[in-house]
């Protein structure tokens, strides 16, 4: 049965408990940021679904492969999945396929993941995949052994073109620095829509507060999710339902000598007790670095500053997610 029925598109999280599609046109792909390149590919399997009288099909796999493959990396992805499965619903996709990536999964042979699970389970009309795609264990399978069998199984093969793939790369991890360095504007005009990050409200020192500006100490929902580089923003903030302009401080604190770094966001005119509740960073521009003051009157200066600066910002930006 569907995960999700919001919107036009299904979400399934069950392999083997699939509808029956109609002609799917399939592609396969972790598409983390669901940025502008990755539209293309979206684009291609709209039309191609369109073409054919069927219906368009995305398969995604969760926890990302490398998670799985590599769990000595740390992963930095631009979405989670319910940001991704968001993202993908207002493309007009038919279907999204959530696959659990397991070790038995995993082993499969690159003839076996076409056999038994791209024919068995979606029965493919067309089949869109880049020329350097590799599937199943050892990377076993590629876009050779899908044309090799394409006669077979009796589908349809389009190829992704290397300057699409390319560009897709280069789009990622323009992102990821980006996002690193604080550069909201570039990563934006990337994506093509905000970024934004889910924090869960947690308990502070409560020295905000008594500075005048009381903060709320968040802790990233998602560990897989990208932090943003350290330093001072001006943000939208979605908390209890209302969306409101504030100031995010990333860093370790340098006047007060901390040892971790702290993501603290000062939320304009609010002023309600939000433990444990769940608030949505919109950040809209990079204010300065982390800096370290004589006295705490002299940050408090600071904080009045940034606060003049982060208002004139977002009577500019409006909240727009």
């Amino acid at each position: 049965m569907p995960l999700y029925l919001r919107g036009s598109m299904q979400v399934h999280s069950h392999i083997h408990d699939l509808p029956p599609f109609r002609n799917a046109v399939i592609t396969i792909g972790t598409f983390d940021g669901v940025h502008k390149g990755h539209q293309q590919i979206i684009s291609a399997l709209r039309e191609q679904a369109e073409k054919v009288a069927g219906e368009s099909v995305l398969i995604t796999f969760m926890p990302h492969p490398r998670k799985l493959l590599q769990p000595e990396t740390s992963l930095e992805l631009i979405n989670t999945l319910d940001e991704k499965i968001e993202l993908l619903r207002s493309k007009g996709i038919d279907h999204l396929v959530v696959v659990d990536f397991t070790k038995s999964f995993a082993a499969l042979t690159g003839e076996e993941y076409i056999e038994h699970f791209l024919v068995k389970q979606f029965k493919p009309q067309t089949i869109i995949i880049g020329y350097d795609h590799h599937f199943g264990s050892n990377r076993s399978g590629n876009f050779e052994l899908l044309q090799k069998r394409k006669s077979d199984f009796g589908y349809e093969l389009i190829e992704i073109p290397k300057h699409v793939l390319d560009e897709i790369s280069v789009s990622s991890t323009s992102i990821r620095q980006a996002l690193k360095e604080g550069n909201i504007k570039k990563a934006v005009n990337l994506l093509g829509y905000p970024f934004s990050f889910e924090g869960i409200v947690v308990h502070g020192d409560k020295l905000g507060r008594q500075l005048g500006y009381p903060t709320a100490n968040l802790q990233y929902k998602e560990a897989d999710k990208i932090h943003l580089g350290e330093g001072v923003y001006a943000v939208w903030v979605k908390v209890a339902g209302e969306m409101k302009g504030g100031m995010l401080s990333i860093g370790k604190r340098p006047t007060l000598n901390d040892t971790v770094e702290r993501v603290e966001v000062n939320i304009f005119d609010f002023d309600s007790d939000i433990y444990d509740q769940e608030v949505v960073v919109i950040p809209v521009a990079y204010l300065r670095a982390q800096e370290k003051y004589d006295t705490l009157e002299k940050l408090t200066i600071q904080l009045g500053e940034d606060k003049i600066q982060s208002l004139a910002i977002l009577e500019t930006n409006p909240a727009s997610f």
